[in-house]
């Protein structure tokens, strides 16, 4: 009985071990730049997404720290016909900018 105890708490712990490296490697590709984290996350089997944090780790690594009113950093897209570059500091004082991802429809 003693020996199953032991077995059992040293599974246990293995266990608690895996997953916190899962989530600590999980957290760790989230915070890296949008290709990267695409090129891990489409071989994460769903699986793990499901056993994992997933929202809170993704809420956590993806936050920023804009504030309401701040000035949205710059950058730069590729048109939506793709024949050019779009830099947001072009359009600043000039008019609105709104961005769309995904369907709209």
């Amino acid at each position: 009985m003693k020996f199953l105890r032991r077995v059992a708490a040293k599974l246990a712990l293995v266990l608690v071990a895996l997953y916190l490296g899962a989530s600590a490697g999980l957290y760790w590709v989230m915070r890296q730049p949008p290709e990267s984290f695409g090129r891990v996350m489409r071989h994460v089997p769903t699986v793990a997404l499901i056993l994992l944090p997933f929202k809170r780790l993704w809420l956590h690594a993806r936050a920023g720290n804009l504030k309401v009113g701040d000035a949205a950093p710059d950058f730069t897209l590729h048109s939506s016909d793709k024949k050019e570059l779009v830099q947001l500091s072009y359009f600043r004082g000039e008019k609105p900018v709104v961005l769309v991802f995904g369907s709209y429809t």
